[in-house]
């Protein structure tokens, strides 16, 4: 009996059909790029003092005076939260003192900004932070937000793959971008804090499920050779492009509410998509729609110039193909032995770490030396050569040590950037740029060791639980970002401590490179080091599968 690719085989690799499915799920991602870190921009916080009122009978001297200063990143300037007791300065305003040469302004007694607050309109016009006063005693706020998006996402991992396997790639991929189109739209309405983060977890929730349900739908339709480059090029990077976008709509759009309608209209780019992307002819064979899978196949060959045969699918090799049973495999598997327990903890570990230097560096540009919009763009375009790197990698090198050198590569030069002089600014950011580099290729490899070392029964799961972990980490990524409010180099100290021991506890992992998948887990590669109780199933690989060996050289999931 014949697999589905076997089946499928003389549609060729890269004909027109390929090719415009190939471009058109990638183009889907772009939305994906903007919408995820579109809260860089959305939330971003200026420069802001406390209000005085206009009743506020105060002399010029003591107009200038009445903000108390204090040091913000190693430099003084005005307070933030403070200003000092109103009540006090009109009092020596109207007996004529002068502040500092008549009145200690040490000494004064000091209050909240109980007036509001002034925010300099330079870099924004306008941010949700602006809008709703999320600073001072409420600037937890603002890392909430994000976290509350990656929430979304975390939930929205969960449940995409279950409905998607329930209804279909093809109607959960655009019921899911209507889901993050429609309800960013909505966001743009907001009368508060509250509203606006309710709506955006539903974002995060639509955001992660089109961006699986395209990535399954491409590796369903394309071909091997093809699914290589779309999982691992294809739809990274146009997610980067999506990425690199959002600074330059930003920069002309500096109003939060007309900045996020920009950046939600592109999503309706994607509905005519409905009638040119088909559904996975995989998927409706696994649900006996056999037909429907042959009309679209058909309609490929036609589109490749192809004469297809006259029976693709015999109905007595599809019978047995859909009535094998497999044996059931649980998440307790992932823990069931020593080996396999070790290799979960350290992914687990992994993921997470990987997920905190993305995400936290991502976050965090605004607060980077020089004009934000470009510390953005460079973050971005800085992903398209980490992808190309990871990919050449991949193909050439060992598993182990290319992700350990990415990692190294990250976490260092995150150690340097406290060593460099405040006057350096340029070489700050360009050592923040190697290190979102290095964490970016490594989150690339990391997908395909992760699915080498897992074994066929449960490297789905593993990959999920991994995957999981990750979304744990980037919830966690704005409060390292936020730590930099009391430390600036402090968020760089953690996630460059955390990449380099992460990259130290790659190197007790198997290496997976040139070696043939493992089937079961008693075949799964050894940790060195971990004492092994011998049983009678050894590990031990066919003789044909020696002989042939399944190697994933370069595919992502």
């Amino acid at each position: 009996m014949q697999d589905y690719e076997g089946v499928t085989a003389f549609l060729g690799e890269w004909g027109p059909f390929q090719r415009l499915i190939f471009f058109l799920l990638s183009a889907s991602i772009i939305p994906n790029g903007f919408t995820g870190l579109s809260i860089v921009f959305l939330a971003g916080a200026p420069e802001h003092r406390c209000r005085l009122p206009p009743s506020a009978n105060l002399s010029r001297e003591w107009l200038n005076a009445s903000i108390p200063r204090e040091l913000q990143g190693g430099r003084e300037g005005p307070s933030r939260c403070r200003r000092y007791r109103l009540e006090s300065l009109a009092n020596f305003s109207a007996l004529g003192l002068q502040p500092g040469r008549d009145v200690d302004l040490s000494q004064l007694e000091q209050e909240k900004c109980l007036d509001g607050w002034e925010y300099s309109r330079e870099l924004y016009l306008s941010t949700i932070v602006t809008e709703w006063n999320l600073v001072c005693d409420d600037d937890w706020k603002a890392p909430l937000t994000a976290s509350l998006f990656f929430v979304g996402v975390l939930v929205g991992s969960f449940i995409s793959g279950q409905i998607s396997d329930k209804f279909g790639r093809k109607k959960v991929l655009f019921a899911t971008m209507g889901v993050q189109t429609g309800f960013s739209f909505l966001q743009v309405f907001s009368t508060s804090w509250e509203m606006f983060s309710v709506l955006f977890v539903i974002v995060g929730m639509g955001q992660i499920s089109n961006y699986v349900a395209a990535f399954v739908l491409g590796t369903e339709i394309l071909g091997k050779t093809v699914r290589i480059i779309f999982c691992t090029l294809g739809v990274c990077i146009f997610y980067a492009i999506g990425y690199m976008l959002l600074p330059l709509f930003a920069y002309f759009i500096r109003d939060w509410r007309m900045l996020l309608l920009a950046l939600t209209l592109p999503g309706l780019l994607c509905i005519p998509l409905w009638w040119v992307v088909p559904e996975s002819p995989r998927w409706l064979i696994s649900q006996g729609r056999v037909q429907e899978a042959e009309i679209i196949i058909r309609k490929a060959a036609k589109t490749n110039g192809i004469t297809a045969p006259d029976v693709i699918f015999d109905p007595m090799e599809l019978q047995e193909m859909t009535s094998q049973k497999h044996q059931t495999h649980t998440i307790l598997d992932l823990v069931r032995t020593k080996n396999i327990r070790f290799v979960t903890i350290m992914s687990v570990i992994i993921w997470m770490t990987i997920s905190v230097g993305y995400f936290g560096l991502s976050l965090d540009t605004p607060n980077l030396h020089g004009d934000a919009y470009v510390n953005c763009f460079l973050s971005a375009v800085i992903e398209v050569p980490a992808y190309i790197i990871a990919w050449v990698l991949l193909r050439n090198l060992p598993r182990r040590y290319s992700m350990a050198a990415a990692l190294f590569l990250g976490g260092c030069v995150l150690l340097f950037v406290q060593l460099v002089p405040p006057h350096l600014h340029i070489l700050s950011i360009i050592l923040v740029m190697l290190g979102k580099f290095g964490i970016t290729s490594s989150f690339s490899i990391v997908y395909v060791y992760t699915a080498e070392l897992y074994p066929t029964v449960v490297r789905n799961m593993g990959v999920g639980a991994s995957s999981m972990a990750s979304r744990l980490g980037s919830i966690l990524s704005p409060y390292f970002v936020y730590l930099g409010a009391y430390d600036r180099f402090l968020p760089y100290i953690l996630m460059g401590s955390l990449t380099v021991l992460t990259g130290i506890l790659t190197l007790f992992l198997p290496e997976s490179y040139g070696t043939p998948l493992p089937d079961t887990i008693e075949q799964m590669l050894r940790v060195k080091g971990l004492k092994y109780r011998q049983t009678s199933n050894s590990t031990r690989v066919s003789k044909d599968e020696e002989e042939s060996p399944v190697i994933l050289k370069s595919t992502a999931f």
